[in-house]
């Protein structure tokens, strides 16, 4: 845990917020129009466009010129380890989440940052500028879409719920497979939309009442689960055991339903036994 007091936590978000729209901006400049992928394969369906790398390496820049000691990870190859203080600090940022929509000029897609004392997230911004939103929130502080408050869903029964899900080669197939089986299996609506951050955005404000992902990274959820803590949705332990290196699991829900929907999928994730 860190010391940081909410005024200097109120002036980062600040910052964070700022340099996220202007990283928007950005990103619409330089997507693709609609059409076959511009982008380069890094894997199977795992896409690299021009933007990722300017926009990474703007925020890098720019935090470094704002924040000198603290550290940074970007998805692309970023990194910048932190200062020896009593308080080290690490941005994490996604310049392009939801890459696979982008590079075909589609709309859903974000800019994610996020602040990290360690494995606890302080704050996030959330920027999908081709959506015309951007998503703020910080310890103590609380969430906002376009500055006004959100909260996750009151959303009390499973058949009445929407739960998204996040699909990667990083896990077998047949993995997939049965968790979806699972969500289908509890009167649930599934659905995919291709932005593992955007999906926990809308967990956040009450559009959807769960994402579950098998295997997600640092970098899709470090802001995330610091917007999701603020408006009262329920996550998983995802900066565990080698969470912040490696990659979790991931279930955040609307708490109505979190407790059915742990115990029905949970197994599944990873994240409880049978």
């Amino acid at each position: 845990m860190t010391d940081l007091a909410e005024a200097d936590l109120a002036a980062r978000l600040a910052v964070a917020r700022r340099l996220v729209e202007d990283a928007g901006r950005m990103a619409l400049r330089l997507r693709p129009g609609a059409g076959a992928p511009v982008a380069t394969l890094k894997g199977a369906q795992d896409w690299l466009t021009e933007a990722d790398g300017a926009i990474e390496a703007f925020l890098g820049a720019a935090l470094a010129d704002a924040f000198p000691e603290d550290g940074f990870l970007g998805e692309e190859g970023g990194r910048r380890t932190p200062a020896a203080t009593g308080r080290p600090l690490t941005w994490v940022a996604d310049p392009i989440d939801g890459t696979v929509n982008y590079a075909r000029g589609g709309t859903r897609f974000c800019i994610s940052l996020g602040l990290l004392a360690g494995a606890d997230a302080l704050l996030g911004v959330v920027a999908a500028p081709a959506l015309g939103e951007i998503y703020a929130g910080a310890r103590g502080l609380g969430a906002t879409c376009n500055g006004a408050p959100i909260r996750a869903a009151s959303t009390g029964a499973l058949e009445r719920a929407t739960v998204e899900l996040g699909w990667s080669r990083r896990r077998p197939d047949a993995a997939f497979q049965a968790l979806l089986a699972r969500v289908m299996a509890t009167g649930a609506a599934a659905r995919l939309g291709g932005s593992g951050a955007l999906g926990l955005m809308d967990v956040a404000c009450g559009r959807i009442d769960a994402y579950a992902e098998l295997h997600i990274n640092i970098w899709d959820v470090a802001a995330g689960l610091a917007i999701l803590a603020e408006a009262g949705a329920r996550v998983s332990p995802f900066t565990s055991g080698r969470g912040t290196t490696e990659g979790n699991p991931i279930l955040a829900a609307a708490p109505g339903v979190a407790d059915p929907l742990a115990a029905a999928i949970g197994a599944a994730l990873g994240l409880a036994p049978d």
